[in-house]
């Protein structure tokens, strides 16, 4: 018998707490189970479920079955995954990676970024993905990196499938000369739509005044902004604060994302917590990178790492803030592991940061794609929305994450990944 892969209705379906409505039944707490209607490849209709749905090959009965829109990878770097296998020694941490990195790019030619780049998109789409941003190395001012037109090469060619933006990663002190930060935010700017001027922002390369040209230049061009911001346990990093400070200065207008931020979990409590509200006034958005600042955060050869790197993602959620997870680096001297499943990001997360409720409450954070946009929706809702639909066949909302690696992706409401024979009739 051919097995269909286009359901009209899918019931008894279990959403997420921050995906329903706020009057959505939730008898003992617990939300009711949902019941999809799928028209023209979108969500035309969520309502609670049908108690015994008619099971037919166009109904299917999900029976609790969990259920996440696509995922948003908020933050990876495309250009240096899988790199690791040809490292023959990788000193311990951040500065230790970035040495291993700036030896392996003699490796580097277009063919190769694309080789490895695509086999990350493929494994990306395979998970559910549906948007995911790469960071790209920029290292001179007058030369466009090798990595950049490769990426927006792919852009083009998975669109439709995974939404890719890229970002130029370019060290803060070729910002210092503000008519040399316009001509970079420029370059970035002629790329596309896609693009956005970004900046690696650490105390070792620190400069209030750089900070301000690259905003001021992304300003000017129309560009919103994504920084890897204070990716260390220094607790003298000001990087954050900075940001949200000058950004109230100039008026800007657009969206910033700022990875990373450890020094957060380093400062005295008053501090932290200070950086954060007024980052809860600013236009910016958190990216949480757990696994990577678990592998690279206080480490010293011989030596168990006594603290944890994660950022303060609770505090964070509690000010309003919009708050991701994501893979960050993938099998490259940043972090060995990984997979560009941002499920991946979600497991280690509930664990370091002792999440409760990681599926009804954070796995919001692994979905809201507009909060990297100018103006973030006030509520989500799948109603209208593509049906791009991750549904985990083994796990349980009391141990999601785990068991979680067997899933069924739906595209536009069609299946690409997994097997839809257990919900037809037999």
């Amino acid at each position: 018998m051919h097995t269909p892969t286009v359901p009209t209705v899918i019931d008894n379906l279990r959403l997420p707490r921050w995906l329903l409505p706020s009057d959505w039944p939730q008898p003992d707490g617990v939300p009711a189970l949902a019941r999809l209607a799928i028209e023209a490849g979108r969500v035309h209709a969520v309502q609670p479920a049908k108690q015994a749905p008619a099971r037919s090959a166009a109904t299917w009965d999900a029976a609790g079955m969990l259920a996440l829109p696509g995922f948003v990878d908020a933050h990876t770097h495309l250009d240096k995954a899988f790199t690791l296998p040809r490292m023959k020694q990788v000193q311990p941490g951040l500065l230790g990676a970035i040495d291993a990195m700036l030896n392996d790019r003699v490796n580097w030619t277009p063919a190769d970024v694309r080789e490895r780049a695509a086999r990350g998109l493929q494994w990306a789409w395979e998970c559910g993905t549906t948007h995911l941003r790469t960071h790209v190395d920029w290292w001179e001012p007058d030369a466009t990196p090798m990595a950049w037109p490769v990426m927006a090469e792919l852009a083009q060619e998975w669109a439709g499938r995974v939404r890719l933006e890229q970002v130029s990663l370019i060290k803060l002190p070729l910002f210092e000369d503000a008519d040399q930060a316009l001509r970079l935010a420029k370059q970035v700017k002629a790329t596309g739509p896609h693009a956005l001027l970004g900046g690696f922002v650490h105390s070792t390369n620190w400069s209030e005044a750089a900070l301000r040209n690259l905003l001021v230049a992304a300003q000017a061009c129309e560009l919103d902004i994504d920084l890897h911001v204070d990716e260390e346990l220094n607790a003298a990093s000001v990087g954050l604060q900075t940001t949200a400070r000058l950004l109230r200065e100039i008026g800007y207008e657009g969206r910033v994302v700022c990875g990373h931020v450890c020094a957060l979990a380093a400062q005295p409590e008053a501090q932290a917590l200070a950086t954060l509200d007024a980052v809860a006034r600013a236009p910016i958005t958190i990216v949480s990178l757990p696994a990577t600042n678990l592998l690279l955060q206080d480490a010293v050869t011989g030596r168990t790492p006594r603290l944890r790197g994660i950022t303060l993602v609770k505090e964070a959620r509690e000010r309003g803030i919009p708050l991701l997870f994501a893979s960050d680096n993938v099998q490259d001297p940043f972090c060995r592991l990984g997979s560009f499943d941002p499920i991946e990001a979600m497991g280690t997360a509930a664990l370091v940061a002792q999440l409760d409720e990681p599926f009804d409450t954070w796995s919001e954070a692994l979905c809201r794609s507009d909060w990297l946009q100018r103006a973030p929706t006030a509520r989500p809702t799948l109603v209208g929305a593509p049906a791009d639909l991750v549904l985990f066949t083994d796990a349980d909302r009391h141990g999601w994450p785990s068991r979680s690696a067997r899933r069924l992706v739906l595209r536009d409401g069609r299946v690409t990944q997994g097997d839809a024979a257990p919900f037809l009739p037999r």
